[in-house]
């Protein structure tokens, strides 16, 4: 077992996210990683638990992994979409807040963005891998 406290874990900025061989950039996003376990064959890890924090007016662009996640906002207000896979366009979005919990199957292109121009939002993400042999 292990206790820390998220503070104590090492804030890394992202500058960009892969989406169909092409890097996009990030605005305004840091993360940490509160735990995380095992590697698949690229040496991501087999389960993770992350603190985000996005800077006013920050967006994580279109991007997509085999990894399926859940987020959940701790604070703040984000936009959140999801791509048409085809023409990278927006075919849903939503606003979420604290409580809200989105869950993202692997491969969707998805994004978001912190509609706030003054605070910083924040969230948790859990990432688990998941194989095509188990049909997922």
């Amino acid at each position: 077992m292990q206790v820390l406290n998220w503070k104590d874990c090492e804030e890394m900025g992202i500058e960009q996210f892969p989406y169909k061989g092409k890097m996009r950039d990030v605005k305004g996003v840091t993360v940490r990683w509160l735990s995380q376990t095992g590697t698949d064959d690229s040496g991501q890890p087999e389960y993770g638990l992350r603190f985000f924090a996005v800077q006013p007016g920050g967006e994580i662009p279109i991007h997509n992994h085999f990894y399926v996640q859940t987020m959940y906002i701790l604070n703040g207000k984000f936009e959140c979409w999801r791509f048409d896979t085809e023409t990278e366009a927006v075919a849903e979005k939503w606003v979420c807040g604290p409580g809200d919990a989105v869950y993202v199957p692997s491969m969707l292109p998805h994004g978001m963005r912190n509609l706030s121009e003054t605070e910083t939002a924040t969230f948790l993400c859990c990432i688990c891998n998941v194989y095509e042999e188990e049909g997922l």
